[in-house]
């Protein structure tokens, strides 16, 4: 298995506050972006990806409501990583994608219910 950690997803109440401090403050450079709602800002070797809950998560079993954070792992093949992770009895969702977003992923708990992510890029590596 050849995984990298991609990016790290923060959970935030305001993309626009959070995505302005570490822009100021750390000088992050801002990478991409979906107004109010997602910002991704260089780290270096890994992304900082801020996503606005939606209150419909708010009180919901789906969200890890001890954390914020969704460590996210690029990898080359996901359909055979995910079917390795099932096997292996990890508890992991089954693939998806977004309409306009060059990704596969799937999202999986760790031992204590932490949030992780799979992504693979929909475009072979030239």
């Amino acid at each position: 298995m050849q995984i990298k950690l991609d990016s790290i997803i923060l959970f935030v109440g305001d993309v626009e506050r959070e995505k302005t401090f570490y822009r100021e403050i750390f000088k992050l450079v801002l990478l991409e972006e979906v107004k109010d709602e997602w910002a991704v800002l260089s780290a270096g070797g890994c992304n900082i990806s801020l996503h606005r809950i939606g209150k419909q998560y708010l009180h919901s079993e789906r969200v890890n409501h001890e954390s914020n954070t969704k460590l996210v792992f690029e990898t080359k093949n996901i359909f055979n990583l995910r079917e390795e992770l099932v096997l292996k009895k990890v508890e992991v969702g089954e693939i998806k994608t977004f309409e306009n977003y060059g990704y596969w992923v799937c999202d999986g708990k760790d031992p204590e219910g932490n949030i992780f992510q799979l992504k693979q890029n929909k475009q072979p590596a030239s």
